[in-house]
C-alpha cells in the first residue's frame, strides 16, 4: 500500500504538520528526508530497513560516503543533502549562542558542542572565543589528534584570541571513546592554556569534554 493510501493522521508529512516533528519516529523522520521508497517498499519501509542495517539513526548520520552510498535506496545526492542538513543544524545552534551571553545559555553551549564534536572519530580541540559580554565571537577547531602538550600550542591559542580581541574563551574537545572523563593530559594542557592566556588578561571560563553522555565541564569539577 502506498503512503498516500494511508489515513492522513498516519502519513509522516501530515503527522508532522499536525502534531509537530517530535511526534514522529526515527523511521518517519527519515522517510520524509528520503521522500520516496524503492520498488515494493514505501519510504517508511525503506527507512526502517536502513535504520536496522545501520543500527540506528545516529549510526546512519555518522556513516561515511562509501558506507552510506553502498545501501540500496541511497546515493551520493542523498549523502550530500544529509551533510548539508547536519551542517545547517550546527550553524543554527551556533547562531543561537551568538545572540545571547554564554552565561545565560549553558544548555545551548552543551547542545552546540555535542552537535559539533560528538561524532568525530578523532580528537578535535575547539575554542569558543567570547567578547566582553561573553557572547560568541566565533567557534574554531584549532587542533586535531591526541589532546596533549605536543599537539596543542598555547602560543597559537593566545595569538588567535588576541587577533579576535577576545575577552574570554571556552575550550572543548571530544573523546571518541565516548567516555567524557578528563585525563591527566587534559588537565595539564588546560592549566597551561589558562596560565598563558592570563598573561594577556583573557579568562578561560571552562574546558568541556564531549562523549556519548552529558557534556562534562572541568570548571564544574573544580579543575580550572
Amino acid at each position: 500500500m502506498r503512503i498516500t493510501d494511508w489515513p492522513a493522521s498516519e502519513r509522516p508529512r501530515e503527522k508532522l504538520l499536525g502534531q509537530g516533528s517530535a511526534a514522529l519516529s526515527d523511521a518517519e523522520l527519515l522517510a520524509i528526508f528520503l521522500r520516496t521508497g524503492t520498488r515494493g517498499k514505501t519510504a517508511v519501509d525503506l527507512a526502517r530497513e536502513l535504520l536496522g542495517d545501520f543500527g540506528g539513526l545516529r549510526s546512519l548520520l555518522m556513516a561515511d560516503e562509501k558506507a552510506f552510498c553502498a545501501r540500496h535506496g541511497l546515493g551520493l545526492a542523498s549523502f550530500v543533502q544529509l551533510q548539508a542538513v547536519l551542517e545547517m543544524a550546527r550553524r543554527h545552534l551556533l547562531e543561537a549562542l551568538q545572540r545571547d551571553t554564554i552565561l545565560n545559555s549553558p544548555a545551548d553551549v552543551r547542545d552546540y558542542l555535542k552537535a559539533r564534536l560528538r561524532d568525530y572519530q578523532r580528537e578535535v580541540f575547539l575554542c569558543l572565543f567570547l567578547d566582553t559580554q561573553h557572547r560568541v565571537i566565533c567557534s574554531e577547531e584549532l587542533f586535531q589528534g591526541t589532546i596533549d602538550a605536543s599537539s596543542v600550542y598555547p602560543r597559537d591559542v593566545v595569538q588567535r584570541a588576541l587577533g579576535l580581541n577576545a575577552a574570554a574563551v571556552i575550550f572543548a574537545h571530544n573523546h571518541p571513546s565516548g567516555i567524557a572523563e578528563p585525563s591527566q593530559a587534559d588537565q595539564r594542557i588546560t592549566l597551561r592554556l589558562r596560565d598563558a592566556l592570563a598573561l594577556v588578561d583573557i579568562r578561560v571560563l571552562d574546558h568541556m569534554i564531549v562523549g556519548d553522555g552529558p557534556v562534562l565541564s572541568m570548571a564544574e569539577r573544580g579543575l580550572l
